[in-house]
């Protein structure tokens, strides 16, 4: 498995906007908490979250490939299983159901980090430390704000026994604890 470090680097190698570096990161914290309150393994969840996107911006024009190159840059540098969450997470086109909990977790993770993302965004000093749980859900419930964040795939965190609150609470937790990586 890759060290947090040696996983950094790589996606650096592949990915080159530093928007997209920071999802990565803010998906990595997102599920680096939810491996904590699930009681799973943080290291593991947090290179998934942090890898999980490795290949975006080589299959921007393929999106049918995002996750099945990840696979071939990936192999035999993280278990079968972060590889399967991977393609899991683009199921609409690689036909990969999300399936482990650990799956279900990175594909509402990767969708509620845009929504926090852009809470932070509207705040007045655009810090996460001024978003509430309260705004959050607020800004859920309203279809216009952060369309890209798909609110159906946010839900996937009631699959693993969380209720969207619960969720929203642990995602917000664990990007406040990256803020400086993200530079919010």
């Amino acid at each position: 498995m890759l060290s947090r470090d040696e996983a950094l680097a790589l996606v650096r190698q592949y990915v080159k906007k530093e928007n997209y570096v920071k999802h990565m990161i803010a998906v990595e914290a997102v599920m680096r908490e939810l491996a904590r309150r699930l009681g799973e393994d943080e290291a593991k969840w947090g290179i998934l979250g942090l890898v999980h996107d490795i290949d975006f911006e080589l299959t921007r024009e393929k999106p049918e490939k995002h996750g099945l190159l990840a696979e071939e840059i990936l192999k035999g540098k993280v278990p079968e299983d972060v590889i399967r969450a991977i393609k899991a997470h683009n199921f609409e086109r690689t036909g990969v159901l999300p399936e482990s909990t650990m799956e279900k977790a990175l594909v509402a993770a990767d969708a509620v980090s845009g929504l926090v993302v852009a809470c932070a965004l509207v705040m007045p000093n655009k810090k996460l430390e001024e978003v509430k749980l309260k705004t959050l859900k607020k800004k859920f419930k309203s279809k216009d704000f952060a369309r890209g964040a798909s609110r159906e795939k946010m839900k996937f965190c009631e699959q693993i026994g969380l209720s969207l609150d619960e969720f929203l609470e642990i995602a917000l937790e664990g990007m406040k604890k990256a803020s400086d990586q993200l530079g919010l």
